[in-house]
């Protein structure tokens, strides 16, 4: 990649100490809007700092990481009366991540990010899909057809009127349970289905998370990502999180038959499989969806089971494991990183068969997509292979400002998109799916 230094600026301020009036801030602004450019562009930013009152600072230090991981610059840029421009140009498809900091005499240190992405479309993945990737997963869905889900079901008060409530308990992969909640407004229609898939973490489940979908008029499932009950005390989690769950992404990570998420994986398709096998469901409507962690888990049940008819996907982990072998950041659980003892080689080799990015060719139906561009946790670079992967109709919501936990209600977009699509469903419409293609993706400004 040849990257031609201009100067830079930022995106999406944070502080740390921030004093409560006047606050030292810095604002940018990007001249695509998108974030989106093509090679040999000139990125361009505008940075503005603002400090109360202290003295504006003459200078502000960046560092520029390609992909999220090599640091190909390091630099500072110049501000007149607290006002400059950083360009950049780059000839290599990619994503660039900056990383700002100002600091000032008696004043607290402000860091900024920012993100651009050179031509999307054309990143590729990092390796190869292994040859027995299909395989592999229809054998693992061969033995979970063998097994019923026998529905365990719990009514319990919904708290609102019109809904109904119970907590589920499924068989799952291997003797483990897939443990969950369901809700539907009462009365004998047959309904749109909504599987909710949960991030990363030990926690409880919030009722609410049914409870109001099902006021909307779905047939909502929720599901622990965990084989726990879904109602116990803080101290409870807390303490599986610190045991028998601590680090649970590394659980297995050298062995496709004994990684954490092949149970975790089997049990999405094990929702989706209840789901249609209920007399409520419409028989035409199943969305999956999920942020994170919970994204990576609806494309694997998109994946693996063929009545998924859409899937909403926030800032999807899991993409990209193998992107060192690219000079690329991979996504959570960053698999390598954290391969413990396992035996290198073998983590490597495991990774391949729970990557987001693989499961994407089996995936038939409608799928939105959303990333952040300043995304640590689900790096951009990695989204944007699992999106080039994808042979289905798909729509991908480029979030300049966000971050992962979509700070300052920078992941808005998406989750506008996100309700126009349930709202279509409720109302028996087609979904309003935006495509995305290297047109559209171009940047027009």
């Amino acid at each position: 990649m040849k990257l031609l230094h201009i100067g830079w600026a930022c995106l999406v301020p944070f502080a740390h100490g921030l004093a409560a009036d006047p606050a030292p801030a810095l604002s940018i602004s990007p001249v695509h809007s998108s974030g989106v450019w093509q090679t040999g562009d000139k990125i361009v930013w505008n940075v503005s700092y603002t400090g109360g009152n202290a003295a504006t600072p003459t200078k502000i230090a960046y560092v520029i990481k390609r992909n999220g991981a090599d640091i190909v610059l390091r630099d500072q840029v110049n501000l007149s009366d607290g006002r400059g421009i950083i360009e950049v140009q780059t000839d290599t498809a990619s994503t660039l991540l900056l990383e700002t900091t100002a600091s000032q005499p008696g004043k607290p240190v402000v860091r900024a990010a920012s993100g651009a992405a050179i031509e999307p479309w054309k990143l590729a993945p990092s390796v190869p899909l292994p040859d027995d990737f299909d395989s592999f997963w229809d054998s693992m869905v061969s033995r979970m057809a063998s097994i019923p889900p026998d529905a365990m079901l719990e009514k319990v008060e919904s708290g609102r009127t019109g809904v109904v409530c119970w907590k589920i308990t499924l068989r799952g992969y291997d003797g483990t349970q897939v443990q969950g909640q369901i809700a539907r407004p009462t009365g004998t229609n047959k309904l749109p289905a909504l599987v909710i898939f949960q991030w990363a973490g030990v926690y409880p489940l919030k009722k609410e998370w049914v409870v109001d979908r099902a006021a909307e008029g779905w047939l909502a499932l929720n599901i622990m990502a965990h084989d726990l009950p879904i109602d116990e005390s803080q101290a409870f989690y807390d303490h599986e999180a610190s045991t028998s769950l601590n680090n649970y992404a590394s659980i297995g990570n050298d062995n496709r038959e004994k990684s954490y998420f092949l149970r975790m994986f089997l049990g999405c398709y094990q929702a989706i499989e209840y789901l249609t096998r209920r007399p409520d469901w419409d028989g035409q409507n199943l969305l999956a969806s999920g942020a994170s962690q919970g994204a990576l888990q609806a494309l694997a049940a998109a994946a693996l089971h063929p009545a998924v008819t859409g899937v909403t996907a926030l800032v999807p982990a899991g993409c990209d494991h193998t992107g060192r072998e690219a000079k690329r950041q991979p996504g959570w659980p960053f698999w390598i990183a954290n391969a413990g003892s396992g035996e290198p080689e073998a983590v490597l080799e495991t990774s391949r068969y729970f990557d987001a990015v693989n499961f994407a060719h089996r995936i038939k139906c409608p799928a939105l997509i959303g990333l952040g561009l300043i995304d640590t946790t689900s790096p951009p670079t990695g989204v944007f292979t699992l999106v080039n992967q994808l042979q289905c109709p798909k729509e991908v919501v480029i979030m300049p400002a966000s971050d992962h936990g979509g700070t300052k209600n920078s992941q808005a977009p998406f989750q506008t998109r996100a309700a126009a699509w349930r709202r279509a469903i409720l109302e028996g419409k087609s979904i309003p799916l935006i495509s995305w293609t290297k047109e559209i993706a171009k940047p027009s400004e």
